[in-house]
């Protein structure tokens, strides 16, 4: 048996990593500038991750959700003191497509309407319900088409004013930042107007910070920046380091009910505790902070003297959550910076580089990516 071959690979295994840096299985050592889809927050090979994980192993791995589990209890306390919506509560699932499914459902039995607003260039996972309010048609099967979904685009206030009026929308779901589309924020103001138009309609407001919450923007939640409250937010990629676990985290004006939601493995005892120490981390090492000081970086870093980096259409995001819009002769400048300078970077298309580098990113290493940086703009300008 050969595995089913969805994805494009790099012929690369790296086999090991310490904080920012990974190893190959040759020996070769790579910077990482993308956190496997901005999943390593603190990290690689954290030791008070490895320690708290090994130790809750040792006692226990998984039971149920039939039982009692107090480390869901401690991590639902935690999130909600950490993001400010300590108020709402917290449902544990396995992954950011699950975790925007139960969104999706919740949103209808609450208003009892099936209709969803969502956005152009959006992502929400490739699971049926999260692959219908993704804006890629190639992600979609006949069985989960987009027939109740709207698309309208980003900040958009009238298009979203006179969609909601209707008032046949269980809900609106948007991400803190379009990650997979290229790092595309969404106004301040318009999320604003956003909040005000899905309360005066009716509209459960869903935001999916699934890539771009857990401090990587310099906020918990991205969304935060604009002072608004979603009815329920959607986490997962930052949550863990990598042990899989999303989570939804829903208004107290949703009420729950017994069967209304449900998960096999689910908040289990050693994704919790992979939780619990991430946060740890974060709060400790004070990531939140440290996100938004080496975005500043990297914002002046790109700007020297006030003018956009040569290499650059375009600078976008907050953070450590960067989309760098390449000019076209420079479209292959991802490629050079993984075989030439060792550099792990994602993409968005074939012109936009994505930065998501764990939150612990040093100075010398944000540096040592500038040098890199110049030294390949430069061979390719000369």
């Amino acid at each position: 048996m050969d595995l089913f071959k969805v994805y494009r690979l790099w012929d690369i295994e790296p086999v090991r990593g310490i904080d920012t840096t990974l190893w190959d299985k040759d020996g070769n050592e790579y910077t990482d500038m993308y956190g496997g889809h901005a999943v390593i927050s603190i990290g690689h090979s954290h030791p008070h991750y490895i320690r708290m994980i090994s130790e809750q192993l040792a006692r226990l791995g998984f039971y149920s959700n039939a039982v009692q589990n107090s480390l869901q209890k401690e991590l639902a306390h935690r999130i909600g003191r950490a993001s400010g919506y300590d108020d709402y509560s917290l449902f544990l699932c396995n992954s950011g497509a699950e975790a925007n499914e139960n969104a999706l459902k919740l949103a209808s039995f609450h208003t009892g309407k099936s209709r969803i607003l969502a956005f152009s260039g959006s992502f929400h996972g490739r699971t049926s319900g999260a692959a219908a309010v993704t804006d890629n048609p190639g992600l979609r099967s006949p069985f989960n088409s987009a027939e109740r979904v709207t698309y309208i685009s980003l900040s958009d206030t009238e298009a979203v004013e006179r969609e909601l009026s209707r008032g046949t929308y269980a809900g609106v779901i948007i991400e803190g930042i379009q990650g997979v589309a290229g790092i595309h924020m969404p106004d301040d103001a318009f999320l604003v107007e956003l909040r005000r138009m899905c309360s005066r309609y009716g509209a459960v407001l869903i935001v999916d910070e699934v890539q771009s919450g857990y401090g990587r923007t310099g906020k918990f939640f991205a969304h935060q920046f604009s002072g608004i409250r979603a009815d329920i937010v959607t986490t997962a990629k930052g949550m863990a380091n990598g042990f899989p676990i999303g989570g939804v985290i829903i208004s107290p004006e949703i009420k729950p009910s017994y069967g209304l939601l449900g998960t096999t493995f689910g908040g289990n005892h050693l994704a919790c505790t992979a939780a619990l120490a991430v946060l740890d981390v974060i709060e400790n090492e004070h990531l939140v902070e440290n996100a938004a000081k080496k975005g500043e970086y990297f914002l002046k870093a790109f700007h020297p003297s006030g003018q956009l980096d040569p290499a650059l259409e375009q600078y976008r995001g907050r953070g450590l959550m960067i989309g760098l819009q390449l000019k076209p002769q420079y479209s292959g400048l991802r490629e050079m910076l993984l075989v030439r300078e060792h550099i792990f970077t994602g993409a968005a298309g074939p012109d936009v580089i994505r930065l998501l580098p764990p939150l612990t990113l040093s100075f010398e290493t944000a540096a040592g990516f500038m040098k890199s940086w110049h030294r390949l703009t430069s061979t390719e300008k000369n």
